[in-house]
């Protein structure tokens, strides 16, 4: 929401965008919807309240998102809870429900991607709203954005370092701490969850592999078909060698189209330092796509800064929008 208002002047001049925030939900304020626009100090807020909306009788837990939709009078929801690797929800129910209710659907969350990307895609469609997802990997990076301005491009399969958290902890565990120690550190940089277990056991990748074979290879693929191994049993001296030889270690994704599919792992690799991908570190990212028209298309984000998500949710923004003038 920050970035939105900063940016709002530029949004009018130069897109002819203007705005008002008429609902946020989050687990500080529970659910506040004033049709008529928020206080931009959330706190001083005149508006409905989830227990308001309830008192008209709605109070099951997706009843009462379509009653706070209905409340703000949405044209657009920004959906930005917490992945739930096993099912998407909430925010599955959340996107569905904006759709349904006349909104466009804009996430940052890759689980309802994995989980239920095509049904979204084309309630989405059917409702003549737009469903977009940038900031769901390598944060508002235009992945997807790029590959809608290559139109009838095949994509045969792709490889990458998208998980920053593990970059950190390995480049430390390189320079000589201890897993433990490296995780600490991440955590206190605020790269690393305080439970990082869905970074360091390599859930994260999994799912932004997933999220990109589904969208861009337009196969439907299950986590449990990706083979997957994390970076737990790495050591540092292992780290450090790899390093010193020239070869050190990243939690490499990969996919390849095959006969009946795609073909896809997240496992540890060791990748020559003078390739793009060993040259990353810290919470740099980079995917390498292969085309039947381009061999190798590479795209690589150096250290985002703390608005990267948010810009990507700001871009697909401005997109939606755009496709209603």
């Amino acid at each position: 929401m920050r970035l939105l208002e900063e940016r709002a002047q530029e949004l009018r001049e130069r897109y002819s965008i203007s705005f008002r925030i008429t609902g946020i939900a989050s687990r500080r304020l529970g659910w506040i919807a004033d049709a008529n626009g928020l206080d931009s100090t959330v706190l001083s807020f005149k508006s409905a309240s989830l227990s308001d909306i309830s008192r008209t009788g709605v109070s099951a837990p997706q009843s009462d998102v379509r009653a706070w939709l209905a409340a703000a009078q949405a044209d657009v929801l920004f959906e930005a809870t917490s992945l739930n690797v096993e099912s998407g929800q909430p925010a599955i129910d959340h996107i569905r429900a904006a759709l349904q209710h006349g909104a466009h659907a804009i996430t940052a969350n890759k689980g309802p991607i994995v989980h239920a990307y095509r049904e979204l895609r084309d309630l989405a469609a059917a409702q003549g709203k737009r469903f977009l997802f940038e900031s769901t990997v390598m944060d508002g990076v235009p992945i997807f954005s790029l590959f809608d301005q290559l139109p009838a491009i095949h994509l045969k399969g792709f490889h990458g370092v998208l998980n920053s958290t593990t970059n950190v902890i390995l480049g430390e565990m390189e320079n000589g701490l201890s897993f433990d120690g490296a995780l600490k550190k991440a955590q206190e940089l605020g790269v690393a969850e305080t439970d990082a277990s869905h970074d360091i056991d390599g859930w994260d990748a999994a799912v932004k592999t997933a999220v990109l074979i589904t969208v861009l290879m337009d196969v439907p693929i299950r986590l449990d078909q990706i083979e997957r191994e994390g970076i737990r049993e790495l050591t540092p001296n292992a780290l450090r060698n790899a390093r010193r030889d020239g070869w050190p270690f990243k939690l490499v994704c990969r996919a390849k189209r095959v006969a009946n599919g795609v073909e896809a792992s997240v496992r540890p690799e060791k990748v020559m330092s003078t390739q793009p991908m060993g040259r990353i570190s810290g919470t740099s990212s980079y995917v390498y796509f292969e085309t039947d028209i381009f061999p190798g298309l590479a795209v690589t984000e150096e250290n985002p800064g703390l608005y990267a998500t948010a810009y990507g949710m700001l871009a697909d923004f401005v997109r939606a929008i755009g496709s209603m003038s």
